[in-house]
């Protein structure tokens, strides 16, 4: 399991690039989901979304569950290539497995942790 350290992680498994603005769910999350096989966004490219806010949904062959917005900010961009391909999730989290991008226009939650906190809040360190 791979927990990149140049990532902050949030208790409810997304991490977030802020060099980037990207964000997706953790390969500890994607392993408890199972097979992720759709995605649905709630926000659309130009609207705010607050720290903590529901950006939208993945669903697995186990449940659905709710992706929040790991920092204030305004939606940039969805990653066009995992409505297709979905399983893209899974197969890399952390690179072309992303789910949205947001341009930060706050400063970082002081929920977020660095890797080796998030290790530990999983159980792995």
């Amino acid at each position: 399991m791979k927990f990149p350290e140049n990532l902050k992680y949030t208790q409810s498994h997304e991490w977030f690039d802020p060099a980037t603005g990207k964000v997706g769910i953790t390969d500890h999350a994607q392993g408890e989901l199972g097979d992720v096989v759709y995605l649905d966004f709630a926000v659309e490219p130009g609207e705010s979304v607050d720290a903590g806010g529901t950006v939208g949904t993945v669903e697995s062959v186990k449940t659905v569950s709710d992706i929040y917005a790991p920092v204030s900010g305004s939606l940039k961009a969805t990653n066009e290539a995992i409505q297709d391909k979905p399983e893209l999730v899974n197969e890399d989290p952390y690179g072309e497995g992303w789910l949205f991008q947001l341009e930060n226009t706050g400063d970082l939650s002081d929920g977020m942790m660095d890797a080796t906190a998030y290790q530990k809040l999983v159980g792995i360190a």
